[in-house]
């Protein structure tokens, strides 16, 4: 057993350490001090059984230099996690050495999950803040005469979709290439850099037209962004997750984006509660924007430290030319297309009844409660986004059991036979009971596709496409049904044609519910969990 003064760490270790993602792309050989440090502490670790060794393959164009690349795995410990892959990609740690503790693994996975969960929770958050302060801020980038302000608020806020395949395209095709982790990071940073830009924007009063091209500009840049997100996001929370609970720990992505509409509502809660909507109109409104802008610096920090979910063969590959597929729109467009096609059918419906339950539901509420009841429906509706909130992991269980087919078919019978009802009905509720109730039946329906939306697409694609195909098949179908949701509301509503918006609604929620009952599998092969198995079926 090696001797304390030994294991202490030396400076040698604090320089590997800060170097760690350096050392894992170059794989040169270390100098003597490094050798004799790690060597030392390479044979207690031994010894005490928490090294695995990995050795790469013979055609490895490194192999020769370097014979065994030791990953250090700590389960509890203090130094900063390795960056290893996660799953059953090549060469992962976790495939590699099947012997390694569960307990261990499914500590690591639920780190990893917290990690790109609480991005995901500050980045949402950016996004949901435009829609519950709109109100408030609509007369700081319009003119208070101009009766059209607040259909060009929602104009612009249906604007930022048409980025979203944008950005879902280069960040899909920058973390199939180059890892999740670090597409995470910089689109977390863009969202934090528009955030604190809106809020210091001058008013219309100040500076004229300017200021709503700058509030367009700054939200079309967070749409890019964004669309980055989700698929980025969506697959590395499915990777990280183990198989057998994949549904459970990926519904936290769910968690996370309703959290950031909750914590947008809390925002505006506690300001109604110290502040007049006269001040909140004036200025409040910039310290909610300046809050997703400094919540996102620490996140920065935590998605640094996240394990990598892609595998070091697949990103090595892809530096050096040898894999020219991964993330490439035409290996997508020509191999992946009906995974795709499939993907985008899957979201049309989940994400038109997304934006019209969570997000034209809570403004119903709001409308309802206006004036000195304003307070009455903030409450209402962060009592019923929270309901959304906790529904996800119970969603996301069920799946792991029942599978994933049957949820999306009970959210789209669901949608199908209330959603006419809530959007005729709740504006015509005059007590809060009622009102609640309407909405968070709406969002039981909601959860059977909210809490697998994320691994039920994962498991559509193959690793070197996965970020890409998730991330542009929901960005699709999120701008041309979601994001325009919102907008084609306050149309109906201006042109007294509520009706026909219900339909419309309807119409896609059970062209949905077709896909969901016809062409996908309740409990069959994917790529997640069987690749191999999906590998030889393409075969043939």
């Amino acid at each position: 057993m090696a001797s304390s003064r030994e294991l202490r760490p030396s400076a040698c270790d604090a320089s590997r350490d800060r170097r760690r993602v350096a050392t894992e792309r170059n794989l040169g050989p270390p100098s003597v001090g490094q050798c004799n440090t790690r060597r030392q502490r390479t044979d207690s670790l031994r010894e005490a059984g928490t090294l695995i060794e990995i050795r790469f393959a013979p055609d490895d164009r490194r192999s020769a230099a370097v014979r065994w690349v030791r990953l250090l795995i700590y389960a509890w410990g203090n130094e900063p996690a390795p960056r290893f892959p996660m799953t059953a990609s090549a060469k992962s740690p976790l495939t590699a050495a099947p012997e390694a503790d569960t307990r261990a693994r499914l500590r690591r996975s639920v780190s990893n999950t917290l990690k790109g969960s609480a991005g995901n929770l500050v980045e949402w958050y950016d996004v949901y803040v435009y829609s519950v302060f709109a109100a408030y801020f609509e007369s700081q980038f319009f003119s208070p005469e101009d009766k059209n302000a607040t259909l060009f608020i929602w104009a612009i806020f249906a604007m930022t979709f048409l980025m979203r395949p944008i950005g879902a395209w280069f960040f899909g095709r920058f973390a199939d290439r180059h890892g999740r982790r670090l597409a995470l990071t910089v689109s977390v940073t863009i969202m934090a850099g528009c955030s604190f830009a809106i809020a210091i924007t001058p008013t219309v009063a100040a500076i004229g037209l300017a200021a709503p091209m700058i509030l367009l500009l700054a939200r079309l840049i967070q749409g890019f962004a964004t669309g980055g997100e989700y698929g980025a996001s969506a697959t590395y929370l499915s990777e990280a997750a183990i198989p057998g609970r994949r549904g459970f720990l990926s519904s936290f992505h769910y968690v996370t984006l309703v959290g950031g509409h909750v914590l947008a509502q809390l925002t505006l809660l506690a300001m109604l509660t110290f502040f007049d909507t006269a001040q909140i109109s004036h200025w409040g409104w910039r310290i909610a924007f300046a809050i997703g802008g400094i919540a996102a610096i620490v996140v920065f920090w935590m998605r640094r430290t996240m394990d990598e979910s892609l595998g070091l063969d697949a990103i090595q590959a892809a530096r050096s030319g040898q894999a020219r597929t991964s993330g490439s729109l035409r290996e997508l467009f020509f191999h992946q297309w009906r995974p795709l096609l499939l993907c985008f059918l899957i979201t049309a419906g989940g994400t038109v009844a997304f934006y019209t339950y969570s997000v034209i539901g809570p403004k119903m509420i709001q409308s309802l409660f206006a004036g000195g009841d304003a307070m009455t429906g903030v409450v209402i509706n962060l009592i019923a986004l929270t309901v959304l909130m906790l529904l996800q992991p119970l969603g996301g269980w069920l799946s792991d059991i029942v599978g994933r087919k049957s949820l999306l078919v009970f959210f789209g019978i669901g949608g199908v036979a209330y959603t006419g009802y809530l959007v005729l009905a709740l504006p015509q509720q005059t007590h809060w009971l009622p009102a609640f109730a309407m909405l968070a039946v709406a969002f039981v329906i909601l959860t059977g596709y909210t809490s697998i939306n994320a691994v039920v697409k994962a498991e559509l694609f193959p690793t070197h496409v996965r970020a890409l195909g998730v991330g542009l098949g929901y960005a699709l179908a999120n701008s041309a049904f979601g994001g325009t949701a919102p907008l084609l509301y306050q149309a109906a509503l201006r042109t007294d044609k509520m009706m026909l918006f219900a339909g419309y609604v309807t119409a896609v929620i059970a062209a949905s519910l077709v896909v969901y009952v016809f062409f996908l599998k309740n409990k069959g092969a994917n790529w997640l969990d069987d690749a191999g198995a999906m590998d030889r079926r393409a075969a043939h």
